[in-house]
């Protein structure tokens, strides 16, 4: 008989639908763990999710829904998180069941803002739980990709080999394409980054720069990366690999991007609050830049395009003020 990982899915948006869709094409069963309850009926009646990629259809035989984060622990052996990283602590204070022995793998761009970490370093620091037993799932990867069963890659970072070809086998399909590393903190810092250079870009959009100059941004935004990551994690590392570079692009990119209509409606002259009301979904970008903006005050990296990001969205600056003196910085 063979024998299955227990695996887990937290959260309810996008991601998680579509890392759920990818999972059970592998599994026999998954645990998904959401905080609607109406959804969970919906799905359990109507086989799809009735707020994020409803096109995807579940065979409800494998899908253990709960609206008990503890439950969902109890059950895996292989937790996937997939929620904002505002309000990840939120949902941790929830559980009663210990994490230790669990194996952790993120999918979440972003920090957590009451301990400034990473999610890899949080629980790390905060639930005591090794880096061997902690990962990283970054793409470049689009849900809605997955969700229309489009060619994607993903990159699954871990510090055991063995766990990361677990995941990345349970993950793999016809049309997902997996590869290991074991860069955990240099992707995890590259998923939250790239989702500022993606407001950027949006931000560019709506300020009416064409083209030419959004390949300026983006390949002044891969050399910052570079600068960035090095100061908080140096080790040997290719900044051209798809799961830093090609991340980097699709996100800053694509119409699928969150982060990117969130900075082209900064950019057309909407306020911050506005613009986030208007968004159906979370804007991780946002959260992301204070937080590097305060991660880069430690270490000084050249990081003009983050700079120029956060006065906008956290100083209130003039965007248009703004980029045209950021246009002067970049080569």
């Amino acid at each position: 008989m063979t024998t299955y990982p227990k695996f887990a899915v937290i959260g309810g948006g996008s991601w998680a639908t579509a890392i759920a869709k990818m999972l059970c094409v592998n599994l026999p069963e998954i645990t998904w763990y959401m905080r609607n309850t109406e959804a969970i009926e919906h799905i359990q009646t109507h086989y799809h999710n009735p707020n994020y990629l409803s096109a995807v259809e579940f065979e409800i035989k494998k899908l253990k829904l709960t609206n008990d984060i503890n439950e969902a622990v109890a059950y895996a052996d292989y937790i996937i998180l997939a929620i904002p990283s505002a309000f990840l602590s939120g949902e941790l204070e929830k559980l009663t069941e210990s994490l230790q022995g669990k194996v952790i793998f993120s999918a979440i761009k972003g920090i957590v803002p009451e301990t400034s970490l990473i999610v890899g370093e949080h629980f790390n620091v905060t639930y005591d739980i090794p880096f061997e037993n902690i990962g990283v799932i970054t793409g470049p990867c689009h849900a809605e990709e997955v969700a229309l069963e489009r060619l994607s890659y993903l990159t699954i970072s871990c510090g055991n080999a063995q766990r990361a070809r677990v995941v990345a086998n349970s993950l793999s399909g016809n049309y997902i394409k997996t590869k290991i590393t074991n860069d955990i903190i240099g992707t995890e810092y590259a998923a939250m980054l790239k989702n500022i250079y993606a407001i950027a870009a949006g931000m560019a959009h709506g300020l009416g720069y064409g083209d030419n100059f959004q390949s300026v941004l983006m390949s002044n935004g891969i050399r910052e990366m570079r600068k960035f990551i090095k100061k908080v994690h140096r080790m040997k590392r290719n900044i051209n690999d798809s799961a830093y570079l090609g991340d980097l692009l699709v996100t800053g990119y694509s119409v699928f991007s969150r982060n990117r209509m969130f900075g082209n409606m900064i950019g057309k002259g909407y306020t911050v609050k506005s613009a986030q009301m208007e968004m159906s979904m979370v804007a991780e970008g946002y959260y992301a830049t204070k937080s590097a903006y305060l991660i880069n005050q430690k270490h000084n990296a050249k990081t003009p395009i983050i700079d120029a990001v956060y006065e906008i969205l956290y100083e209130g600056k003039d965007a248009k003020k703004v980029f045209k003196k950021l246009t002067d910085k970049l080569d």
